[in-house]
């Protein structure tokens, strides 16, 4: 029997290397369609498009096309292994996008000296594109860089490490409450890591509700408290003065644990200083803070979510990131603002409570799925996610000022297959 890694290379190999190829959308078959392909033909819309930028979504594929570049520096849960080692996730980014929303991709690996280098370099490339997708950037240069690219830049630039996480997450927290009894605004959270996602995670909550005051931001020191002095711009905003110094301080009592940290940084004994009903969100890969059977046998009351795909309640960023492109896209937004990440995050977690389909239960071998403890979160193969959350994305950008087209008429797949089958 053949083991993972040895699958995963295979698949990457054969029969041709790499997971992403270039199609053709127009005919080629005659001498006459290849003269309208290129010369003489083509001169006609690079005269319009000179006469017109924005006719270059009408002329060319820019409106359906997003980059996602990473410098390879904080790649998945490996660390800093650089630009080239970070193209078969780019790669595996593209097939996402395209599998679940339709939208092409070129992955861009940028081998750059410094943040501004990789500032300059995407800065100059992104009028070949309608949206940028930033990936696997370690922070806290992935702030400079965004908040940047975003200035700079008049299309949707967006690091899906930090909003994606921070969307997903949002959407099954707010169903957790709501089981739970509980409200964000009251909520007493808990939050292991204080990296990108971690602290974009908070950022959104707060934008929804929670108050920072019951937010207590743990990272390798210990609680971000006023007395620390090595705290960044990022963290020192959940700095608060008090005198819990551990995560078992920060724990007692909590209503919310959120792991964007490592393995087995929760113990038992930290869950059971948490209230009733805690939530607990243990989402590093593949192994979380705390493993879900030692969270049931400890606390039967516990509501959980990991990252992981063999356990309810996946945190998966693919809930998130092609529709939310998609829903940009389609309305030609000028970028991605807070108002459309949380009109994602509700669309996510009213999409939770509908009945789910008989098709999508049969995906994944189960008979059925109903909202409770178990299903907080939709699964990735509900093929409403593509009306239900490009939609509000889209109105949001409409309703925010930031859409330049109207509302689209989509064409919503119709079951699971289409998913597969484009």
């Amino acid at each position: 029997m053949s083991d993972l890694k040895t699958d995963a290379l295979d698949y990457h190999a054969k029969p041709r290397p790499g997971k992403l190829s270039v199609e053709l959308s127009k005919p080629t078959a005659t001498a006459r369609d290849l003269s309208l392909a290129y010369s003489p033909g083509v001169a006609a819309p690079v005269r319009e498009i000179a006469r017109d930028s924005e006719l270059a979504y009408r002329y060319t594929g820019k409106g359906n096309l997003v980059a996602v570049i990473s410098d390879g520096s904080a790649i998945l849960g490996l660390g800093n292994l650089g630009p080239l080692a970070s193209k078969p996730v780019m790669e595996g980014k593209g097939v996402l996008f395209k599998r679940f929303a339709g939208v092409d991709v070129f992955d861009i690996e940028v081998d750059a000296e410094s943040p501004q280098a990789f500032i300059d370099t995407i800065k100059r490339i992104s009028i070949t594109f309608g949206g940028i997708n930033l990936e696997d950037i370690k922070a806290p240069e992935c702030f400079e860089i965004e908040r940047a690219l975003i200035e700079q830049c008049d299309i949707p630039v967006f690091h899906d490490d930090q909003h994606g996480t921070a969307i997903v997450t949002a959407a099954g927290m707010l169903n957790a409450l709501e089981i739970a009894g509980k409200t964000l605004e009251a909520a007493k959270i808990v939050c292991l890591g204080a990296g990108a996602a971690a602290i974009s995670c908070m950022k959104l909550l707060i934008s929804m509700g929670a108050k920072v005051e019951n937010i207590f931001m743990v990272d390798r020191v210990g609680v971000i408290h006023t007395g620390r002095n090595d705290l960044s711009q990022y963290k020192s905003v959940f700095a608060h003065e008090t005198d819990r110094r551990t995560l078992d301080d920060a724990l007692e009592g909590a209503d919310v644990f959120v792991g964007l940290s490592g393995p087995n940084l929760l113990s038992a004994e930290g869950l059971k200083r948490m209230a009733a009903n805690p939530i607990v969100f243990a989402c590093s890969n593949p192994d979380p803070e705390i493993a879900p059977e030692l969270a049931h046998a400890t606390r039967p009351d516990v509501i959980m979510a990991t990252g992981r795909s063999d356990y309810p309640n996946q945190v998966n960023n693919v809930l998130g990131f092609p529709f939310i492109f998609r829903g940009a896209l389609d309305v030609r937004a000028k970028r991605i603002n807070e108002e459309m990440k949380i009109a994602a995050a509700q669309a996510l977690r009213e999409l939770a409570k509908l009945p789910v389909p008989k098709e999508v239960c049969e995906a994944y071998n189960v008979d059925t799925l109903a909202f409770g403890r178990d299903y907080i979160i939709p699964k990735p193969l509900d093929a409403r996610l593509i009306t239900l959350v490009s939609d509000a994305v889209a109105k949001a950008a409409i309703d925010s000022g930031v859409a330049t087209l109207g509302y689209p008429k989509h064409y919503p797949l119709k079951s699971v297959d289409d998913v597969f089958n484009g």
